[in-house]
């Protein structure tokens, strides 16, 4: 009877203890389940999180592309007007060679008229004439003889730089800008300053808002005018003192080859000369040929533009002196420079009758000459060094 209980109690034991065990079993089970249902949510959602990063840094992507696009467009919209209003000049030039050519023919009536058309284009020419020498003020009447001597002032920076005082002002600070792309003008208080051993840590660094391209650039009335790096022909009007751009225009036909072959950098060059700010390039259209603008130093509209006969081919620099072009040529490979080709805006310089003039001693070659209507020198930049030439001038004939 004992042994039954005792039979009974264990069979009871072993049946709850059986019971427990299978719940527990199915506890285990079910945090299990739930323990990977949470670890796969987890995975979603950190595959989720990174696909939303992904999208946002293709979305900015995107949105910096499209703002790209639209800076291109509109740089692209002022080159494309610029050159249709170049290519309208053109069309009234060739409009008007075409009624002259027209009004040619062997009829007595029609040489008549033909003669008619002649005095009305002199008349017209000389009223032109008489603009231009009442807007560039004639009274300039001296112009280039020879380059008497040069004095290399110093030899510092690039290859390619240039170098100059304000004649505009009555201070005498120089102003090194080095290289052909850059965006850091040095000024010093004088040309002694300038001259020294230590001169960069005794200039005053000012950072231009853009980076300018080549070497042509001029400071005029406390403003440097420059050619923007990256545009075709893009100028810049930039206020020394407030550092800040005050003005900015587009050179129609400029910047499609370079000004002078032998200088590839520089597209647009500047010069100052008695009248103020002027413009050169070269366009292909002319084959090559060199092209001076006016340009109002105040309100950046330009004032004329003349083609000249002067080519690009073989020249390195070039530069204005009371209204007359001076263009300088050298060898590919340096050499003595030379002014061979003269362009007079006023037609008072007969240039067929100028001979060559060689620059004294050095060769080499220049990457900018600049002329300074103040000081009646060339300021020139040659293979790193900064040099002054003193030059022999004139009446004009």
């Amino acid at each position: 009877m004992v042994v039954l209980q005792l039979r009974f109690l264990l069979v009871a034991f072993l049946t709850s203890i059986m019971g427990a065990a299978q719940y527990m079993m199915q506890d285990a089970a079910l945090m299990d389940y739930i323990d990977r249902r949470f670890l796969s949510l987890e995975k979603r959602l950190e595959k989720c999180n990174q696909d939303i990063l992904d999208y946002v840094e293709e979305f900015r992507d995107f949105s910096k592309m499209v703002l790209s696009r639209l800076a291109g467009l509109n740089n692209y919209k002022a080159e494309v007007k610029s050159q249709v209003d170049n290519l309208l000049t053109r069309l009234e030039r060739a409009q008007r060679d075409i009624d002259y050519f027209g009004s040619v023919t062997d009829s007595n009536t029609c040489i008549e008229v033909h003669e008619d058309l002649v005095k009305q284009q002199l008349f017209e020419e000389a009223e032109e004439k008489k603009k231009l020498k009442l807007m560039l003020n004639a009274s300039c009447d001296h112009m280039l003889a020879g380059i008497k001597s040069l004095k290399i002032v110093k030899k510092t920076g690039d290859k390619h730089g240039s170098w100059m005082k304000d004649p505009g002002k009555k201070h005498a600070k120089i102003y090194l800008l080095n290289g052909s792309v850059n965006n850091v003008i040095l000024e010093f208080a004088n040309i002694m300053t300038f001259m020294e051993s230590n001169h960069t840590l005794k200039a005053r660094r000012i950072t231009l808002p853009f980076p300018w391209e080549g070497t042509g650039h001029v400071m005029y009335q406390g403003f440097l005018f420059y050619h923007r790096y990256g545009s075709l022909n893009e100028i810049i009007k930039f206020n020394i003192q407030k550092r800040t751009i005050t003005d900015q225009m587009l050179l129609p036909g400029a910047g499609r080859i370079p000004a002078y072959q032998l200088s590839p950098s520089t597209k647009i060059d500047f010069a100052i000369d008695e009248q103020g700010l002027w413009a050169i390039h070269a366009e292909p259209d002319t084959g090559g040929n060199i092209v001076i603008t006016k340009i109002n130093h105040i309100t950046m509209a330009v004032e004329h533009t003349w083609d000249t006969s002067c080519n690009s081919k073989d020249a390195e620099a070039a530069f204005m002196a009371c209204n007359t072009l001076y263009v300088v040529y050298n060898f590919p490979s340096g050499g003595t420079s030379r002014i061979q080709c003269v362009y007079d805006v006023l037609d008072a310089v007969n240039t067929y009758e100028i001979p060559v003039l060689h620059f004294p001693k050095r060769q080499g070659c220049h990457s900018t000459i600049h002329y300074n209507p103040k000081e009646k020198q060339l300021f020139a930049w040659g293979d790193g060094s900064q040099i002054i030439y003193k030059l022999h001038t004139k009446q004009k004939v």
